[in-house]
């Protein structure tokens, strides 16, 4: 239920000087075309090639949709305040907002301890591989990803509808985010404190754990790989992985784990753009390009655009 009194939220931006505008345009514009075409590429050659329709890219498929998600949700309405004088968002379009974001956060978390289960079993049990991560078992994984994504969001969002806005209405961030919605409520927030650091615990910090404890079990087995050239390639995948998890986890859980007093915007408005708008964009180089399959792929869905 809306028991709010403000009916739309002006939203501030990552800065007021005029004079960087034109700059951030350009820089969120950039991002935006990056981070879609990279992860719509990995969507149309993973759907496209039945050779890639094996659980590590149907995961990679999932992730590469829920960054697509993100960052519309997010980036399109940057652009539009730039553009415009009007820097305000409907109260309705802020919620939006907040419950797509939400959605991706939780999503993109599980699904990064997910496939990191599945590298684990693939190095560390390659002959039973097929027979643990067979059909059954990836769409439960990617049922308990949705389940435990929409409830997060869902929980969220609802805690936020039942707060009163009724002073100001300026919101100092880019997007409608949960620290910069509690900061502005005219109501008792400390529901919503609990739900969001007992979530920061348990999916930030719980599903950061497990990434890790499954990449230690991957090092721990490449470094009895023999060839050095192997050791080299396989040492290379894990540490770009791991440097893209740590980007992700450590601002998520820097962000959530405080009270809303404590918040610094100007500062807090940088690491979130960690989250939100880099992550999503390293994503396909990182986990897809990389990749000689999906490379394969994504020419074979050139050569079909050509003919």
């Amino acid at each position: 239920m809306n028991n709010s009194i403000v009916t739309e939220f002006m939203i501030l931006g990552l800065t007021q000087k005029p004079e960087l505008q034109g700059v951030l345009f350009i820089i969120f514009l950039f991002i935006y075309f990056v981070a879609f075409l990279g992860n719509m590429l990995i969507v149309i050659a993973i759907v496209y090639n039945t050779s890639l329709h094996t659980p590590m890219y149907v995961l990679l498929l999932a992730l590469a949709i829920v960054d697509i998600i993100c960052t519309t949700s997010i980036i399109p309405k940057i652009l539009a305040t730039m553009l415009t004088s009007r820097k305000t968002i409907s109260y309705g379009g802020c919620m939006s907002q907040l419950f797509f974001f939400t959605w991706s956060l939780g999503a993109e978390m599980v699904l990064f301890t997910t496939m990191a289960y599945d590298r684990y079993v693939a190095i560390c049990f390659p002959l039973r591989y097929s027979a643990i991560m067979n059909h059954y078992m990836c769409v439960a994984l990617l049922s308990v990803v949705m389940a435990i994504a929409v409830t997060n969001s869902w929980v969220h969002t609802g805690l936020i509808l039942r707060l009163t806005f009724c002073g100001s209405n300026t919101i100092d961030h880019f997007f409608c985010e949960i620290p910069p919605l509690l900061a502005l409520s005219c109501s008792p927030v400390r529901i919503n404190e609990v739900m969001v650091y007992v979530a920061d615990i348990t999916l930030a910090i719980g599903d950061f754990t497990l990434t890790c404890i499954s990449y230690c079990f991957i090092i721990a087995a490449i470094l009895r790989i023999r060839t050095t050239e192997g050791k080299r390639k396989a040492f290379s995948t894990c540490s770009s992985h791991l440097i893209v998890v740590s980007l992700y986890y450590s601002p998520v859980i820097y962000t959530y784990i405080r009270p809303a007093s404590s918040y610094t915007f100007e500062r807090d408005k940088m690491v979130a753009a960690l989250y939100t708008l880099v992550t999503p964009t390293l994503n396909p180089i990182v986990y897809s390009f990389r990749n000689k399959d999906m490379q394969a792929g994504i020419r074979k869905v050139f050569a079909c655009l050509k003919h």
